[in-house]
């Protein structure tokens, strides 16, 4: 049998037959009309190569063949039934889903532990993963359900994708506290003589501080390059280098912080999703329960 030619709707007039007896009584239960419950019924008699149903006076009896599919046939419409009726309900006390995110720092280090410390209380049973994954697989990763949501400092737009602003930080420049250089405080001239260390996820090319350096003339010393800002901070402790990194996790360190020696626009968050999870019961709820985890963020001021 071809699994992919069953028309599950057969099954559901099947029951209604096997429990009414009857196929008018059947079409009244189903809400249909007579003729289309014959004709679903000659299509699973056809399918399942058996009548099903005899007709002993002014009832329908079933067969062995019907006798022994109904409870299994049973079992899968419930099951269905209620895999439909998950879908528009969610219920945090008893759920036992995992959502899978993709982001950087901002979410694994300041947002991540916040987010599980509330749903160990209000929803034990949840569990989270963040791994990485490049920004060009994240609109498949998502489509294919194995993404829940992207967390990122940069914006970018896909028509797949919803987004929703969760933060805002301010960079900052971080050094070790005993700096020979930095005793009276951070100028740009000394900011641009010191050797920094520059985070980005690709392998060349300018960040926001350089962007921003570049419309005032002027350039700074990159003498290493990392892919994660967690590593800046055992690289400047025995070092003289610094590093320009977001206040939410340079606080975390017991490191010296200065202001920016110049102006600079300040770095937004963003939580993405896929459209066709946007209405889902449970999606909508993680992101409730991100957003008020946010509210506490307090970013540099």
């Amino acid at each position: 049998m071809n699994l992919n030619r069953i028309d599950l709707n057969l099954f559901a007039v099947f029951d209604a037959i096997y429990t009414a007896g009857s196929l008018t009584k059947a079409a009244d239960v189903l809400c249909i009309t007579q003729p289309a419950v014959s004709n679903s019924l000659a299509r699973l008699r056809d399918m399942l190569n058996d009548p099903l149903f005899v007709r002993t006076g002014h009832s329908m009896t079933p067969t062995p063949v019907a006798q022994n599919i109904i409870v299994p046939a049973r079992e899968a419409l419930r099951l269905l039934r209620t895999s439909v009726q998950e879908s528009h309900t969610f219920n945090p006390l008893t759920s036992e889903k995992s959502f899978n995110f993709a982001s950087r720092d901002l979410l694994e280090v300041s947002i991540m532990p916040r987010l599980m410390a509330r749903l160990q209380e209000v929803s034990p049973g949840i569990s989270l993963t963040n791994y990485e994954i490049s920004r060009s697989q994240v609109v498949a990763a998502m489509a294919s359900g194995s993404l829940d949501f992207f967390a990122d400092a940069s914006t970018f737009s896909d028509p797949h994708l919803c987004k929703q602003r969760i933060a805002e930080d301010k960079f900052v420049v971080l050094a070790r506290p005993d700096h020979p250089l930095l005793e009276n405080g951070l100028d740009l001239d000394t900011f641009l003589k010191l050797g920094h260390i520059h985070v980005s996820h690709r392998r060349s090319g300018p960040g926001p501080i350089d962007i921003e350096l570049d419309k005032l003339g002027k350039r700074r010393r990159v003498v290493m390059r990392g892919q994660h800002f967690l590593t800046v901070p055992s690289a400047i402790v025995k070092t003289d280098l610094i590093a320009c990194m977001p206040y939410h996790l340079a606080k975390h360190y017991d490191l010296a912080i200065y202001p920016l020696p110049f102006e600079l626009p300040p770095v937004e968050y963003f939580l993405y999703w896929h459209v066709s999870a946007d209405h889902d019961q449970a999606h909508i709820w993680m992101r409730e329960q991100i957003m008020e985890v946010a509210k506490a963020y307090q970013p540099h001021k």
